[in-house]
């Protein structure tokens, strides 16, 4: 069939139209996509940091009571020969302190104290004593605490004592001085013996007792000691506050091996 003129004029026209309004109508349904960048000038917020996982006893507060025991080696010997007060004394824990069935104190915390008094044994009588204190705990990451611990006991291969007021006192000369005038006694007697029958031997043995009580007199007793390596038992005197956050529960601390103290004649 054939156009007219005037369709045949409309037509293109139509065709144009069409093809404009075409894909206006197919951008117009297409979804809103995500914007890579926020418009220019909007305020941009900055998503919140994750919240941070408490740290394990954070916040928490320990009590250790008072008359807790404490189980601790001397890393540095003390003798009434050379000690003197203010003398500084180092120790470090033998054995954990639990509570809850966690460790609150290692092994191998140190210990630092101090020489409060130190006496020499007489040369008649008198022992050999001295006093000491503890006063701060140091755990094995650096924190560190304040406390007031006294030993109770001590092993240092020795006859020293201990009381409650923290005072190590040597043992007595008392049994030596009397071996000491007994040889001298008969050593003397020995001597008059060869020298004259009978009257020589009393004499000599009246010199050798008279030398003996010489040597008493002029020799101190037994020093106190504790040497390097002897374990002592320590009570804490107050309530020691520790920060939770501060202690690794988990942690049994590292054992060091045990200086023994020296064998010393009885």
């Amino acid at each position: 069939m054939k156009l007219t003129p005037a369709v045949g004029r409309i037509a293109p026209t139509l065709a144009a139209v069409i093809a404009l309004a075409f894909p206006i109508t197919l951008l117009a349904q297409q979804p809103d996509l995500p914007q890579s960048s926020p418009p220019e000038g909007a305020k941009v917020q900055q998503p919140a940091p994750p919240p941070q996982a408490p740290r394990p006893g954070s916040g928490e507060k320990l009590l250790v009571p008072a008359g807790t025991r404490l189980g601790v080696v001397l890393e540095n010997g003390i003798s009434t020969r050379n000690a003197k007060p203010g003398d500084s004394l180092y120790f470090r824990t033998s054995f954990p302190i639990t509570q809850n069935n966690r460790i609150i104190i290692p092994i191998g915390s140190y210990l630092r104290g101090e020489l409060v008094e130190s006496k020499r044994p007489g040369r008649v009588k008198g022992k050999g004593e001295f006093r000491l204190r503890l006063n701060t705990l140091i755990f094995p990451t650096g924190y560190t605490v304040d406390l007031n611990a006294v030993p109770r006991s001590a092993d240092s291969g020795g006859k020293e004592t201990t009381d409650s007021e923290g005072k190590v006192t040597g043992g007595g000369g008392k049994g030596k001085d009397v071996q000491t005038v007994a040889e001298t006694t008969a050593t003397g007697a020995g001597i008059g013996a060869i020298a004259g029958r009978g009257e020589g031997a009393g004499i000599g043995a009246g010199i050798g007792a008279v030398a003996g009580l010489a040597a008493v007199l002029l020799t101190r007793g037994p020093e106190a000691e504790l040497p390097r390596g002897s374990a002592l038992d320590l009570v804490l005197e107050r309530d020691l506050h520790l920060d939770g956050g501060q202690i690794q529960f988990t942690n049994l601390g590292q054992e060091q091996p045990i200086t023994p103290p020296p064998v010393r004649q009885q």
